[in-house]
């Protein structure tokens, strides 16, 4: 195996997060009206082991749902026999590997096995039984191959955990082809220059259920449990938590028309105006004045309660903030990428350099130490 495909299949391993059930019934029981006559495609889901798929085989009918199509990766790592969905499967041609790659894809869900229920037994009946349902593909199984992009055409909501990696190109490829969906990842991805442009311009916005903490996530047998936060339970599947996950999507729902609140007044002493960009420093979003008209920094974390018909995106601190070079000398802020900066200190004894001579204003400068903020979303008022 050659560099490239170790460093793919490094990848792909690092990127095998399994999203558990409770993260995706919280979220997706928002959208049923969305998912009415549609279908529905998973595809980056081991049916077998995906969560994603169990949720859609389960709820089909109630949903109301037109299709589901559900795709893995070559590159997907054994888990445990514990994990799967499934004991038995039946391909119209055995696969040489057990792992290669396949598609599901399910038109109906009725009571095959006659016990008065619906269910994922009735499910997993299909998946024995049945011709044409389970299918070997031809390439890897990655959503960029040929095949995968042909079924990409053919849905109408795409629902998944893509991998976190490759989350920019997963992205502009929905963009493309003009799909919605329902996908979830890291909040830092709302400060990357392909996305953020996107959500300033209601392309993209934050799902409704997770506004905070972090999220557990099942990973492989083989995984190296490395993290910070992690557990192994009694059956020895692992799991690690991961910080500052989010749902991102572009199908509408309630809480990007609820207002948000404004109780605070603004006054000049409790909201600094930032060194290298005109605007007002707001660190929490419950703290936005509801009397200031300017354009005003606030954290990422702001998305979470944005609504558009409240308040304009105007851009971000990664792309609006100066040089601070353009405004004081090296030595008293930390330099590096463009972010935005306030005055931290300065030496009492040289607060007032109008008054001062020339060197005494110099040591003024030099006393002063700028502080730079974490990542800033610029908005403004609407009402």
């Amino acid at each position: 195996m050659g560099n490239t495909m170790l460093e793919k299949a490094k990848k792909a391993k690092a990127d095998e997060f399994y999203t558990q059930m409770v993260d995706i019934e919280a979220e997706l029981r928002h959208y049923k009206e969305h998912f009415k006559d549609k279908v529905i495609l998973c595809n980056c889901d081991d049916p077998f082991e995906s969560n994603f798929f169990k949720y859609f085989a389960m709820n089909f009918n109630y949903l109301e749902l037109k299709k589901l199509i559900a795709t893995c990766y070559a590159g997907s790592p054994v888990v445990g026999e514990q994990l799967s969905l499934f004991d038995v499967v039946s391909f119209e041609e055995e696969p040489a590997d057990p792992r290669h790659p396949y598609k599901i894809e399910i038109c109906e869900v009725t009571d095959e096995n006659a016990d008065g229920a619906v269910d994922l037994t009735d499910v997993e009946y299909l998946l024995k039984n049945r011709k044409n349902v389970l299918t070997l593909l031809d390439g890897d199984g990655d959503f960029r191959s040929k095949e995968c992009i042909e079924l990409l055409r053919e849905a109408d909501i795409v629902v998944t955990n893509p991998p976190f990696s490759l989350f920019r190109e997963y992205v502009a490829q929905l963009v493309k082809y003009s799909k919605d969906f329902i996908i979830i990842g890291n909040q830092n991805a709302i400060t990357y220059k392909e996305i953020f442009p996107l959500i300033k311009d209601n392309k993209i916005w934050l799902g409704q259920s997770i506004h905070s903490g972090d999220r557990e996530f099942r990973v492989p047998d083989n995984y190296p449990l490395k993290a910070a936060g992690y557990r192994v339970d009694q059956k020895g599947i692992k799991y690690i938590r991961v910080k500052g996950v989010r749902w991102f999507t572009n199908l509408d729902v309630p809480i990007r028309h609820e207002t948000l609140t404004l109780y605070k007044r603004y006054n000049p002493e409790e909201y600094p105006r930032y060194i290298n960009y005109d605007a007002i420093e707001v660190s929490k979003t419950a703290e936005i004045p509801y009397d200031y008209e300017g354009e005003m920094g606030v954290p990422i974390t702001f998305l979470d309660k944005y609504n558009p018909e409240q308040f304009e995106i105007v851009g971000s601190s990664r792309w609006l903030g100066k040089p601070m070079s353009d405004f004081a000398p090296k030595g008293t802020y930390v330099q590096g990428g463009i972010r935005f900066y306030l005055l931290d200190k300065q030496d009492d004894s040289t607060d007032n350099p109008i008054e001062q001579s020339r060197a005494e204003q110099s040591r003024a400068e030099q006393s002063r130490v700028y502080r730079c903020l974490y990542d800033r979303i610029v908005i403004k008022r609407k009402i």
